[in-house]
C-alpha cells in the first residue's frame, strides 16, 4: 500500500507509536492497523463531511426547515447502507479468512454471492421509496412543509439505494484483503465528486434539496462502476495492481456460500437496523420539543458521525486482522491484534472528543451561518454530550471488530438493541414528557454508546468468539457442505 505524509496517518500512527512506547501496545500491531485502519478513516471524514456539507448547503440555500426535512428522510437512506452492511459484514469474514489462507476460488464466490444478495434485498427497498416518499416522511411529522421537502429528497434518493449497498460490499472485498488504500481512493473520490455536484445542482442550479439528492446518487452511481471495473481488471488508474480479481461471469448464486453470508450478516442487518429503525421514533421524541430542537439534533448528528469516523477504520482493520489469523489458525494471535486495536481505538476517540469540544460553537454555528439561531445553543450542548460519549463507542465498534471476524455477530446486535431500545430512545422521551427536559437528549447520547460498548467487550473478554470461528473457516466442515 502507497504510504504517503498524509496527516491522519501520521496522526494515528503518532498515537500508536506513543502507546507502544509506554509498553501498551505492539509496535507491529500498531503499524499494520495504522496502514488498515488511516485510509478508511479518511473515506469516513470524506463521506461525512459529505453529508454535513448537505445540511450546511441545504441549510443555508434553503433554510433550517429544510434540514429538518432532510433529517426526516435520512433513515430510510440509512436502511440502504444496514442492508448493504450488513450483507458486507459477512463479505469482509469470508473474504479475509479465505485471503489469509489463500483460498482464493473460495473468495471469487463468496464476492459474487453478495453482490447478488445485496441486489435481491436492496431492489425493493429502493422501489417502495421511490413509490411511497410522503407517506414514509409523515411517519415522524406533520408539518406539510417538512414532509414536502423531505419526501422530494427521498424519492430521488431510492435510485441509489442499490449502488449504496453494492459500494459497501465493494470496500468490505479490497480490507478483507488487506487492502485498506483502494476503497479510500475510491470512496472519498466519491465523496468529493459528491460534494462538487451538491454545489452545483443546489446552488448553480438551485434545486434544492433535490439537488442534493441527485448529486448523492450520482456520485454512489461512479463508486459503484469504480470498484467493479476494479475487480474484473485487477487495477485502477492511481491504485496500481490490486489483490483481488474476481470473475465476473461465474456462479453468482451458491447456496452454501449465501447461507454463511445470511448466517453472518443477518445479524449485522439486525444491529445496523437498530439504529436506523430507532431513528424513526427517536426523530418523533425530538419533535416534541420543537423545531429548533430537531434541526440542531441533526447538526449534533452530523458532527457526531464525523467524531465516530476512527471506527470506521479500527472496527473494519480488526475485522480484516484478526480474520486473517483466525483463517490461518493462529487464534492466539488473533486475540492479541484484537486487545490492541480496542485500545488503540479509544485512545484516538480521545483525542477527537478534546478537539471537538475546543471547537464546538464555531463547528455548530457553520450549520446555519447566524449565532443567534435557536438551534445553535441547544446543539452545542448536544455536541458536548456527543464528546463524552463518543469514548464509549471507540470500545463499542473496536470491540465489535473480532467478533465480526469470527462470525459472533449475534451479541453486538443484542446490544445495540439493549442500548437503543432499553436505554436511549425511553430516557430522551423522559426528557420530552417529565421534567428532566432537553437532559434527557444528552443522557440518551451517553447511553446510546455506554451500554453496547459494556456488552461488546465482555462478549470479547469470553474468548467464545474463537470457538464461533472454526465453523467458517477455510475447509470447515460448514465451508464444505
Amino acid at each position: 500500500m502507497p504510504r504517503f505524509p498524509n496527516p491522519v496517518r501520521l496522526l494515528i500512527l503518532g498515537i500508536g507509536l506513543s502507546l507502544a512506547r509506554a509498553g501498551l501496545l505492539d509496535r507491529d500491531h500498531v503499524r499494520r492497523t495504522t496502514d488498515l485502519a488511516w485510509p478508511r478513516i479518511v473515506t469516513g471524514l470524506a463521506r461525512m463531511s459529505k453529508n454535513a456539507a448537505d445540511v450546511a448547503m441545504v441549510g443555508i440555500g434553503v433554510g433550517s426547515t429544510a434540514i429538518a426535512g432532510v433529517g426526516f428522510a435520512t433513515p430510510y437512506w440509512g436502511v440502504a447502507f444496514s442492508l448493504g452492511g450488513g450483507i458486507a459484514g459477512g463479505t469482509i469474514a469470508l473474504v479475509s479468512q479465505r485471503y489469509g489462507a489463500e483460498a482464493f476460488d473460495e473468495l471469487g464466490q463468496a464476492v459474487r454471492t453478495s453482490v447478488a444478495l445485496v441486489l435481491a434485498v436492496s431492489v425493493p427497498v429502493a422501489a417502495v421509496f421511490w413509490l411511497f416518499p410522503t407517506q414514509l416522511v409523515s411517519v415522524m411529522t406533520d408539518d406539510a412543509t417538512t414532509v414536502a421537502l423531505g419526501a422530494a429528497y427521498l424519492r430521488i434518493l431510492a435510485v441509489g439505494v442499490p449502488f449504496a449497498g453494492l459500494n459497501l460490499i465493494g470496500s468490505r472485498i479490497y480490507i478483507g484483503a488487506d487492502d485498506a488504500w483502494t476503497p479510500m481512493l475510491v470512496r472519498a473520490g466519491g465523496a468529493v465528486t459528491n460534494v462538487v455536484l451538491n454545489a452545483v445542482f443546489v446552488f448553480g442550479l438551485e434545486m434544492g434539496v433535490e439537488g442534493a439528492a441527485l448529486g448523492t446518487v450520482l456520485a454512489n452511481v461512479v463508486v459503484t462502476a469504480t470498484f467493479a471495473a476494479g475487480l474484473v481488471a485487477g487495477r485502477l488508474p492511481g491504485a496500481g495492481d490490486l489483490p483481488v480479481t474476481v470473475r465476473p461471469f461465474g456462479s453468482y448464486v451458491d447456496r452454501e456460500t449465501a447461507r454463511q453470508l445470511v448466517r453472518i450478516g443477518l445479524p449485522v442487518v439486525g444491529r445496523n437496523l437498530v439504529w436506523t429503525v430507532a431513528k424513526f421514533p427517536m426523530l418523533a421524541i425530538v419533535a416534541m420539543f420543537g423545531q429548533h430542537v430537531v434541526a440542531a439534533y441533526v447538526i449534533a448528528r452530523r458532527i457526531w458521525g464525523l467524531m465516530n469516523t476512527p471506527g470506521w477504520g479500527f472496527g473494519l482493520a480488526s475485522s480484516s486482522l484478526v480474520g486473517q489469523e483466525l483463517g490461518s489458525g493462529d487464534e492466539a494471535a488473533a486475540a492479541a491484534y484484537a486487545r490492541d486495536v480496542i485500545a488503540f481505538s479509544v485512545a484516538t476517540y480521545a483525542v477527537a472528543a478534546v478537539v471537538v469540544g475546543l471547537f464546538a460553537e464555531p463547528i455548530v454555528v457553520s450549520f446555519v451561518g447566524d449565532p443567534a439561531d435557536p438551534a445553535v445553543p441547544v446543539a452545542v450542548a448536544l455536541v458536548y454530550a456527543a464528546c463524552a460519549a463518543v469514548i464509549a463507542q471507540g470500545v463499542k465498534g473496536a470491540a465489535a471488530g473480532p467478533l465480526d471476524a469470527s462470525g459472533d455477530t449475534r451479541w453486538p446486535f443484542y446490544s445495540q438493541v439493549v442500548g437503543m431500545f432499553g436505554c436511549a430512545i425511553p430516557i430522551a422521551y423522559l426528557g420530552a414528557t417529565t421534567s428532566l427536559g432537553i437532559a434527557g437528549l444528552y443522557l440518551s447520547f451517553l447511553a446510546e454508546a455506554a451500554v453496547p460498548a459494556v456488552i461488546n467487550y465482555h462478549r470479547f473478554s469470553t474468548g467464545k468468539w474463537k470457538a464461533i470461528s472454526r465453523d467458517f473457516r477455510p475447509g470447515s466442515p460448514v465451508a464444505d457442505d
